[in-house]
């Protein structure tokens, strides 16, 4: 029995990795991670240079989910491309955006013209930043900027997508995608502008207490979006599923809707990278339970109720 899976011809050991955002802004917390029974990491998401993010709090979470306001808070992409450099991998994921699509562009064509040989995660989703919408809820300017951006980008690229509510939208959304030489969507981020109280305040301080909800309450919305796409997406596509996993029953869910590989960020915040271990270990339990050998077996095998 084997967690191996694939992405872009890079093949990974399990399935489970942490989340851009979550343990994995500093060269340390990376180190963490490869240490760690992860299947590889992915770099907090990038932009052109360091950013404090806004201003704390601006993280709470607990067994029911998070909400969070960072605002992309990274030390810039001159430091995660050197970081990669000296470690030389190829099954690693760089995570990137811009709060512009010039800054994307001036990025990726960093990204481009480096030795990085690993996958690159094209962040649309970000809800966090003031006065910058989700690019992704803007079909027209998602299709504009991946139709730029696959000009130049020749290594393999995939895009994280905020959530969709819809059927419609992901009809579109797909449509757009399709166009495309993607490796792979990365399926959800944060639900945007969630608000929760502590007592009769808001428990974070940016943006009046509006933050972007992740962990167990959005599993339902992220697992419809994963298996909706996995509906609709050409067969070259991956789908890395995230959202509310903290057990290993979370992240067979994700398989089961489409997901070839699971990322993990409100349960990663909590417990650690040592939750990698006994989230595979979960896993395989399961899938032994149903006489499962690999994720092939059930990978996007939800089964519908009839009539």
């Amino acid at each position: 029995m084997t967690l191996n899976t694939q992405i872009a011809s890079r093949s990974f050991k399990s399935c489970l990795m942490n989340a851009a955002g979550v343990h994995c802004q500093t060269s340390d917390e990376l180190d963490d991670i490869l240490n760690s029974q992860a299947a590889t990491f992915v770099t907090k998401t990038a932009t052109s240079h360091a950013r404090n993010g806004n201003p704390e709090p601006r993280y709470v979470g607990h067994l029911h989910g998070s909400i969070n306001s960072m605002g992309l808070p990274n030390l810039g992409i001159d430091y995660y491309l050197e970081y990669l450099k000296e470690i030389d991998r190829s099954d690693v994921f760089l995570s990137v955006t811009g709060l512009s699509k010039e800054e994307i562009y001036q990025v990726l064509h960093k990204v481009q013209e480096s030795s990085f040989d690993g996958l690159i995660e094209l962040n649309l989703s970000c809800p966090n930043v003031v006065g910058k919408p989700q690019t992704a809820y803007d079909f027209d300017l998602m299709d504009e900027i991946l139709a730029e951006v696959f000009n130049f980008v020749d290594k393999p690229l995939g895009v994280k997508l905020p959530p969709y509510f819809d059927l419609v939208h992901f009809d579109q959304v797909a449509g757009i995608l399709n166009q495309f030489p993607l490796s792979f969507v990365n399926s959800v981020n944060s639900i945007g502008n969630g608000l929760w109280i502590n007592d009769q305040s808001v428990a974070i301080k940016p943006k009046q207490g509006f933050g972007g909800i992740g962990g167990a309450a959005i599993k339902a919305t992220a697992l419809a979006n994963v298996h909706a796409f996995y509906q609709r997406l050409n067969d070259s596509i991956a789908i890395i599923g995230t959202g509310g996993v903290a057990t290993g029953r979370d992240a067979f869910e994700h398989i089961l809707c489409g997901a070839s590989m699971v990322q993990v960020g409100t349960a990663l915040m909590t417990e650690g990278p040592q939750i990698f271990e006994r989230l595979d270990q979960e896993l395989s339990e399961i899938m032994t339970s149903y006489g499962y050998h690999n994720l092939k077996d059930f990978r996007g095998q939800l089964r519908y109720i009839e009539e």
